[in-house]
Order: structure tokens, then sequence, then C-alpha cells
């Protein structure tokens, strides 16, 4: 590829991950082109995250990824099993259903978990965000950036040449190492460093150990507490994660790792193999730092940090990539809006105040997870509500969530109760539409809903005039008379209304007349009084 002295995009996004690329395909989904650079010559080839939560899946459903993501399902997704023991052949201290106890109960959501590896959901990522026109450039790396308030100018590398980017924004969804944030100078909160583990792939026949359990993950006590192992899609192939102490200097030649699976399986003489983690590769064993933190600050003047550049969880729960994808989720619609001049800048500042207690949350819950799958029960791990924390975190008071005066100091909510308080996420309901059943979800995929009861024309009428004013989209929802259910679960009466945003979560439920949408949209989109473009206007979408 040919490059000019300088580029111009509106956002570059440096990260070609699972948040990267979510944040690509739902800029470019919401009419922003924006140029994303891994130094990576590929996506993922290890799968990383093997499963991904019913909240990510019903992201990617209101894009339409749904099914794709469902016919890439891993060859493992017939192994949902979990265990814990001794040694592969000793006895279980627990078994259970990896998703058992986490699959959202009929009403709350209309989809469930997906069983993809990462690697295999990169490529759809990718596929889908070129092809609604991201710029898209693996083999890319970073080299500098300097920034001030009119934008960052980011120095790039690829194989033919060095380039400079001008970006109005810059999103760095590097990874854990948070080379973009380091270079910012900011460092991370709530450090918790529980050690180091060194992962290994290796070929081996353990059908005999194994016999008819089928397990996706089992935590095992040898060759040390807290050693993992794992199959991977390849018959007869394997990882196998060891907690170590670098300081000690510790050698993983083949010979010691073979030695390490033949602990942990309690098999003395078994015939094992290791091979590469990436083919062509000479290094076979990988170091990993186990713990968790979050990220001092989410943004620096015009650079903002998502996904584990933001935070890193441990890898209990599967809460890292997914925490990832709705940081992506959060923050796309909102750069959208100030880039086409909808919303004011201070939105923008809504992303930290509402993603990072989401992010200081998880961290909690993971180390109290992975605790439970060291040490503990069955009984133990179930008493984890993942339920909630997927579906449940609230966003507190931002630029972008007017929340009601009993919301304050509210953390998470049990969703199979739905208030419809500002700040959640949406409930779900099913609803016949032109003759057919979607999710309440299924709307809010790119535009603001203003959902209304039966008797909210006046809300209807408001909503009309304040999109056309402040140029969004708005799109009416009106509950039917037999709709109880759905007036309900957003907690409005018949002339009440809410007004939803475009990544799904409540940003304000109704209290007086009909007129007062204008003042509210305006106050979601950060513009004040706000600055009239009626012969701009959108409009409204039914």
């Amino acid at each position: 590829m040919t490059h000019s002295a300088t580029e111009r995009t509106a956002v570059l996004v440096v990260g070609g991950g699972v948040t990267g690329l979510s944040l690509a395909l739902l800029l470019a989904q919401q009419g922003v082109r924006p140029i994303l650079v891994e130094r990576h010559p590929s996506t993922a080839i290890m799968p990383k995250a093997r499963a991904f939560n019913p909240r990510t899946l019903e992201i990617y459903r209101a894009l339409g990824l749904e099914g794709e993501i469902r016919r890439h399902t891993s060859l493992l997704a017939d192994f949902p099993e979990m265990i814990g023991a001794e040694t592969l052949t000793g006895t279980e201290r627990f078994r259970l259903d990896l998703l058992a106890h986490v699959r959202p109960p009929e009403g709350v959501s209309p989809t469930d978990w997906a069983l993809i590896d990462q690697d295999d959901l990169e490529r759809i990522l990718r596929a889908h965000a070129e092809r609604y026109g991201a710029d898209v450039r693996f083999g890319a790396e970073l080299i500098s950036l300097d920034q001030d308030a009119d934008g960052v100018r980011a120095t790039v590398r690829d194989q033919q040449a060095e380039y400079v980017i001008q970006a109005d924004y810059l999103v760095a969804a590097d990874g854990h190492r948070a080379g973009v944030r380091h270079k910012l100078g900011i460092g991370a909160d709530e450090a918790v460093e529980l050690g180091h583990a060194m992962h290994f792939v290796f070929d081996a026949d353990l059908s005999g150990v194994v016999g008819d359990r089928r397990f996706l993950l089992a935590y095992l006590d040898q060759p040390t507490p807290g050693t993992v192992l794992a199959p991977l899609q390849q018959a007869g192939r394997w990882m196998l994660g060891v907690p170590y102490q670098p300081e000690h200097g510790e050698e993983f030649t083949e010979e010691r790792c073979a030695e390490l699976v033949r602990q942990a399986t309690g098999v003395p003489e078994l015939e094992v193999t290791v091979v590469p983690m990436v083919p062509g590769w000479t290094q076979k064993a990988s170091s990993v730092r186990i713990g968790g933190w979050v990220a001092q600050q989410y943004r620096s003047g015009r650079t903002f940090f998502a996904g584990d550049a933001a935070h890193v969880v441990p890898p209990s729960g599967s809460y890292g990539a997914n925490t990832g994808i709705a940081d992506a989720h959060n923050l796309a619609w909102k750069l959208a809006a100030v880039i086409k001049g909808q919303a004011g800048e201070p939105l923008l500042d809504s992303y930290a105040d509402e993603r990072r207690p989401v992010a200081r949350t998880t961290l909690r819950v993971a180390l109290e997870l992975l605790e439970q799958r060291h040490a503990g029960s069955a009984e133990d791990i179930q008493k984890i509500d993942d339920i909630t924390m997927i579906f449940g975190y609230r966003y507190g008071a931002s630029a972008a969530v007017l929340t009601e005066d009993t919301d304050l100091g509210c953390e998470v909510e049990d969703p199979r109760v739905p208030s419809g308080r500002p700040g959640l996420r949406a409930p779900h309901v099913w609803l016949q539409r032109d003759g057919r059943r979607i999710s309440t979800l299924d709307l809010f995929a790119r535009d603001f809903t203003l959902l209304t009861g039966p008797a909210g024309a006046e809300w209807a009428a408001a909503g009309i005039a304040a999109a056309k004013e402040f140029d969004v989209d708005l799109r009416l929802l009106r509950a039917g008379e037999q709709e109880g259910a759905l007036l309900r679960a957003y907690g409005i009466a018949a002339d009440g209304a809410v007004l939803i945003r475009p990544d799904g979560f409540i940003a304000w439920r109704a209290g007086r007349a009909g007129d007062e949408v204008r003042s509210v949209l305006a106050a979601v989109l950060a513009r004040g009084s706000g600055v009239g473009h009626a012969d701009r206007g959108k409009g409204f979408l039914v």
C-alpha cells in the first residue's frame, strides 16, 4: 500500500484484537470510517478467549452477526464442563457445566453464550469492519504520537515505509502491555499481582485418562496449585498453564514441560510432545502475568483506552474480552455523535465515568471467582451471580445518563426483575411487529429510541421535533394497549416515556410533560441549550 506524507482520519484505532476490531466495526456502522493499525501480521492465531457472554452476543446480534458467529461455534462447544482435582487421574473436587449456572433465564435475553474461539471471532469482525468501510491495516505499528487540542499526530511503520496519520481522536486498544497508555505516562490503580504462569502446548493421547468426561477447563493442584489444563480444537492437542516464580530462574525446557504434563495428568509414563504455540516459532513456552488492574484514567486529551489497555482481569469468568467489547460499544456511538457534530465534546467524558467503575467491580468479582475455582467447591463457584454481572451493572450519573434520585449509590441490579431505571441496560421484552417476533434489544443498534406508552402521543411529537433540531436519528417505539409486560419492564405508565441510547442503555425516564424530551436530548448529547439544525434534520424512524 502506498501512503501519502500525511493521512487524515476521524478516529485512529491502535490494536487489532477483539476490542479494536469491534470498535472499528461499530464506528463504521455509525458512518465514521476509522483507520485501524495492528503491529502483528494477522488476527489472533491462538484462541485466547473462548466463551462470549450473552450481553456480547446481544451487541453482535443487533449488528446482524449472531447467525454467522453461531455457524463458527468451536468444535469444543460440546465440552462445556469444568473440573477441579488434584490431578487429571485423581479424585475430583468439583465438576460442573461451565455455562449451566450462567445461562440467562427465560425473559432476560433473546440470546445465549457463544463458544467461539477468539481467533475465529476476530476474522468475522475484521471482514465486516472492512465491508462497512473501516481501513484495517495489519503489519502496521505505531511508532510515536503527539497530541494537542486539535487532534493526534501518529507515526506508523509498515513493511514498506514510515508515514504519519493525523486523527481527530485515537483509541488505544493495544492490549495488556498498554504501550500507548504508558507513553502518555498514565499508570494503573487497584493492581493485584497473583504471580506468573508459564503456558505451553503439547500433544498427548489422554483418551484413557479423560474417559467420557467432557471438560473445557480443568483446575489442577499438581504440579502446583493453580495449574490449568485445556483441550484445543485439534484432537490430542492440549495447553497447560503452570504457576511459577520468574525470580527463581526456572527453565522450561521441552523435557521439563513434558514432566510437568505427567505430574498434572497423574500418568508418569505418558508420551508427550511439546509443540510451538504458533507455527514456525522456535519458542515453545510463553509467560503470562496473572492478576489485574484498572487504568488511572480512561482518557488523556484526545486519546482513549479500551479493552486490556484500560483494565486487566484474571481469566476466570470470561470477563476480559467481554468487558473490552462493552467498552467499544459504549465509546463508539459517543465518538460518532461528536464527530458528526450531533453532540458536544463533554459527552466523551462519560466514557470513563461509566466504564471505569464497571471495570473495578468486574476485577473484584473475577478475583473472587478465581479463588473459588482453585480452592472451593461447585457450590462456592455458583454463589457468584454472573447473570447480574453480565446484564445488571449500572452506569451512574454522567453526561449521558440522567439518573433518578433513588438510583444514587446503586452498583448493580438483578436483571431478572428489571426496573427500567436510567443507567441500566434496557430490558429485553419479546414484541410482535409486522407479523414477526423480535426483541426490544434488536431495535437498539445505532440510533436513539424513544419508547412511549399507548397514550404517549405528546412524547412522540416532542421526540420528532427534538430529533430534527439536533440532527439525530430517533426511533419511535410505542407500546400497544396489550403490551403491559413492556410497560412494566421499563417502569412507565400508559402516558410515560423512556429514552434509550444507541448502545441500548436507558438514558432517562419520563416524569413530566412531553416537551421535556428536547431538554433531555440536549443534556444527553452534552449540547447545553443546543443549536438548532432543523434544516438538516434526519428526523425519525418508526
